[in-house]
């Protein structure tokens, strides 16, 4: 059903940008909060409240940190040892992570990518909560208006998937 090539999202992780001073560069940054406090003013709101929401929403089992040069969300290795399957070296599998890019702030959802019922339901309510249109790609969902993230959105967006869960949809849709 899917076409799926390398250049998922996860690849495309390994690319994302931060916005610093209207200078784009690759994050370094060793931990979120390293992250965060390098985010130019106009972002550390929108970023800090995104990440909370995110942390109190998501089902335990996963696990916050540093993946692909933003912050991220995966099943740790305790939960899941083969982890994500592309490349030589073992990566945790991802499902959520948040970027300060040039333009927008990302949200990269790997459920909604796998998942054709979860990108049905998210389509459908997304006009419900933001007076904006949707901007996403097939699983980055673009806010170009920092201020106008639909918080309420995402916290039930991060409930909709445990781990479990997610690593049955990975197998079965992607890891094929």
């Amino acid at each position: 059903m899917f076409v799926i090539c390398e250049v998922l999202l996860l690849v495309n992780f390994e690319s994302v940008l931060l916005n610093t001073n209207n200078t784009s560069m690759t994050s370094t940054a060793k931990s979120p909060k390293e992250y965060l406090n390098k985010l130019p003013e106009d972002r550390k709101k929108a970023m800090n409240d995104l990440r909370d929401v995110i942390l109190k929403h998501l089902p335990p089992g996963f696990e916050e940190g540093m993946l692909y040069g933003m912050i991220g969300y995966y099943v740790p290795k305790s939960v899941y040892e083969p982890g994500y399957h592309v490349g030589k070296e073992w990566t945790p599998l991802a499902f959520i992570n948040i970027a300060s890019q040039k333009n927008f702030i990302a949200l990269y959802h790997s459920g909604i990518y796998a998942d054709p019922d979860l990108l049905k339901w998210f389509k459908t309510e997304f006009p419900k909560h933001s007076k904006y249109k949707l901007n996403m790609g097939k699983s980055c969902v673009r806010f170009k208006k920092a201020d106008a993230i639909p918080l309420d959105l995402v916290a039930e967006l991060c409930r909709k998937m445990t781990p479990q869960e997610w690593v049955g949809v990975y197998e079965s849709e992607i890891k094929k």
